[in-house]
């Protein structure tokens, strides 16, 4: 895995890509970037032939471990991995932890073994636990176990304290558990940084995650409005100054759903159309609206390449804001 980045000039930010990713090293992800949501390998509501008509398709699909945890019997007995299993041997598959669409109750980490919630209710991993699932789904990368429950506000210095020194336990076991695991030769394993909104523990997680042979980094707990901004920004900003640079970190009329719009939805069908399908709970609804929302997410991040390579992010940042206040 390489990372490719374009210095832009001052104030303009960066462009750049991941190249080398994947078994055969012939994928690559353009970079500010996506990943393609999945839930046990499939886009919502998306089969493969109609996830084909969506543009702009990551090369590097999430798949979030809570439903890969369900099928792990299965897996385990296929013995060729996720990638094939799901029909999608040429795509870069990343397991995170958790599934960011789904909410994850506070308070079951313990100092052995992680809480994940899928549609079976709560599931408890030890480490080993963990290591099992991931040797059975073979992903490129995959996120360590780590404790991420401490929102901000609610997790004093004591739980955050906690937070970090229980991430750093499961990742020092699930290293050496990599090293005795062949399947997993090809893997690369991310590693947690931790520690709610306390600046110290944040870094501790940084430095002592950053001395581990881990292939790269997450910055765990920013997403949402739980922290303030500014505290989000001053901690992302802190925290990855310790970490080395050389690994990664929707009115009813018969027009399109959105005018302009060249997705197939939009090309095909009108909103009338869409709601009727909506209002009788046709599966057909989700289906036209998960590729219309894909091809414009996936959108967004290309318009953010552009406006950086042609040093126009201001205006493109003025241009959503007025659209969100329009909304």
């Amino acid at each position: 895995m390489v990372m490719e980045l374009k210095l832009l000039g001052a104030g303009r930010g960066r462009l750049g890509s991941l190249a080398g990713l994947g078994r055969s090293g012939a994928t690559a992800l353009a970079l500010p970037g996506c990943l393609l949501y999945t839930r046990t390998g499939s886009a919502p509501h998306l089969t493969h032939d109609t996830l084909r008509d969506v543009r702009g398709v990551p090369g590097v699909a999430q798949l979030p471990l809570p439903a890969m945890a369900e099928i792990h019997d299965v897996l385990e007995e296929y013995k060729e991995g996720a990638a094939k299993f799901i029909g999608m041997p040429d795509t870069v598959l990343y397991c995170s932890l958790h599934d960011p669409a789904s909410p994850c109750p506070s308070g079951y980490n313990t100092n052995k073994a992680v809480s994940l919630w899928g549609s079976s209710g709560r599931m408890e991993l030890t480490a080993s636990k963990f290591m099992d699932i991931q040797r059975a789904i073979q992903p490129d990368w995959f996120q360590c176990i780590s404790d991420g429950d401490t929102v901000s506000g609610e997790a004093g210095r004591k739980r955050a304290k906690k937070s970090v020194d229980r991430s750093l336990s499961f990742l020092d076991e699930c290293l050496q558990l990599q090293e005795k695991s062949p399947e997993l030769r090809g893997s690369v394993m991310f590693g947690a940084i931790e520690g709610g909104d306390i600046l110290e523990e944040r870094l501790r997680s940084a430095r002592e995650t950053a001395k581990r042979p881990v292939g790269g980094f997450l910055l765990d707990g920013f997403q949402g409005c739980a922290m303030a901004k500014e505290t989000k920004l001053k901690l992302i900003s802190s925290v990855t100054a310790e970490l080395p640079e050389d690994k990664p970190r929707y009115q009813d009329d018969f027009g399109p759903v959105l005018e302009g719009c060249s997705c197939y939805c939009c090309q095909r069908h009108t909103r009338a159309y869409v709601n009727h399908l909506l209002v009788t709970n046709e599966l057909l609804a989700g289906v036209l609206l998960m590729m219309h929302n894909f091809q414009h997410y996936f959108g967004f991040f290309s318009a953010i390449r552009d406006a950086l390579r042609d040093n126009k992010l201001d205006e493109l940042k003025k241009l959503v804001f007025r659209q969100a206040q329009q909304m």
